[in-house]
Parts: structure tokens; C-alpha cells; sequence
């Protein structure tokens, strides 16, 4: 799996003790973790990026907004997106639609780096969760929706990697049989008091809105473009 780990901070200062980097792996039978006991701190990396083995055999390995299904011949646009809740109350959206992109150092502390809608970008789409100010947030449900192109997230072969500033990554695998849904709820992060669980999701549903009734955010929807 072509995962982009260029981005992850220097390692941590001598003296903050061993951190193993072992990769952990959500599943079915071992759904959650605690993001403390991964030696999560600072800055949390989220990366979204797929694996397509075509007809003729030949892997093809590239960003996650890449052409999926190569032998119908059209592109196809997935956006990584999370939605928050803070401690305040205050609800909402981080995502490329409607060019809510967030904000890493204020509210809502989570913030999508870009939007790759050519599929060019190797590494995939990233969020980023400022986990100096956790304190400020109660939860975070990272998903993915299929924006443009015919297409299933069955053919998709995608993974979501958290890689915490010091700690092991967490991976979760969008490996649920999809059926036409275009949306995905992958991960979800709360915070149990200074400290997230991740839970894995992998939920599919048919849109925002079936989202938001899913997980009980309480948002008003409207149609957006990018």
C-alpha cells in the first residue's frame, strides 16, 4: 500500500521514553484503541490512499482520487472528510465541498490539507487533527464519499491510516461489501477525557444526510460544490 509518511513529524525527543512502531490494525474482532497507548501526542495524520489491481494484472498504485475502474474509462473524484463536534456544542464539517478545508491552530482544530481531483498525488488526501488542543474536542467521525464518476467503493481496495506525531499507525481497511453506496463512515474518534478512542466504522451509507441520522450530529444540509 503506497501510504505517504513524508509529512510525519521528526521523532520524539531523547527521554520521552520507547514508543513501539508496530502498525495496529482494526478489525471486526478488535474494533477500538486508545490513542494514548499508541503514544499519540501533537499532531494526528490521517491518510486515505488505495491499491487497484486492473483486468490485465498489472498493479496500479497512486492516489486515492485516481481512476478506479480503469476499463470504464472515466475518472473518479473521492474526498476524505471528517465531521466534529466540540466541546463547546460546536458542530460541523471538514471537507473539500463547499471549500470547508478547517483550521489546524483554532476551531475546529482539524484541518484537510488539499483536494486532489486528478488523482495525481501519490500520497493520497490528508487530515490532520491538532492534538495539543483535545481538550477542545468530544468527537470526530473521518469518512470518505465518492463526489463524482460511477464507480463502488468495492473496487476501490481503499485504507485509512492515523498515524499519531510519535506512535504506531492505525489502519483501518474499507474491506465491507459496498453495494452502490457513496459514502463511508471509516473511523470514529472520542475523546474519554484527555484521550481519543478509535473505533472502527466502516459503515456505508447513501449520503450526508443518512450520515449525519446515523451518528445523531444534528446538522442542516444543503447542496454544495467545490
Amino acid at each position: 500500500m503506497g501510504i505517504d509518511y513524508s509529512k510525519r513529524p521528526s521523532a520524539p525527543p531523547a527521554g520521552s521514553g520507547p514508543v513501539s512502531l508496530s502498525k495496529v490494525t482494526l478489525t471486526k474482532s478488535a474494533p477500538s484503541v486508545s490513542l494514548s497507548k499508541q503514544g499519540g501526542g501533537g499532531r494526528l495524520h490521517v491518510n486515505l490512499n488505495w491499491n487497484q489491481n486492473p483486468a490485465g494484472g498489472q498493479q496500479q498504485k497512486g492516489g486515492f482520487l485516481k481512476r478506479v475502474l480503469g476499463a470504464a474509462g472515466g475518472g473518479i473524484d473521492l474526498d476524505l472528510a471528517a465531521l466534529f463536534e466540540l466541546a463547546d456544542g460546536r458542530s460541523g464539517v471538514v471537507q473539500a465541498l463547499g471549500d470547508a478545508f478547517g483550521s489546524f491552530d483554532g476551531p475546529p482544530y482539524v484541518n484537510l490539507d488539499a483536494d486532489d481531483r486528478t488523482g495525481a498525488a501519490v500520497g493520497g488526501e490528508n487530515l490532520y487533527v491538532n492534538l495539543a488542543q483535545i481538550g477542545q474536542i468530544r468527537r470526530l467521525l473521518v469518512f470518505a464519499f465518492i463526489y463524482q464518476g460511477v464507480a463502488s467503493f468495492d473496487q476501490a481496495d481503499a485504507v485509512v491510516t492515523l498515524t499519531p506525531a510519535q506512535g504506531a499507525p492505525i489502519e483501518v481497511r474499507l474491506d465491507e461489501q459496498a453495494g452502490g453506496a457513496r459514502m463511508c463512515a471509516i473511523a470514529l474518534l472520542t475523546n474519554t477525557g484527555n484521550d481519543f478512542t478509535v473505533s472502527r466504522e466502516v459503515r456505508y451509507v447513501s449520503g450526508h444526510r443518512e450520515l449525519d441520522q446515523a451518528y445523531g450530529w444534528g446538522l442542516n444540509w444543503t447542496a454544495g460544490r467545490k
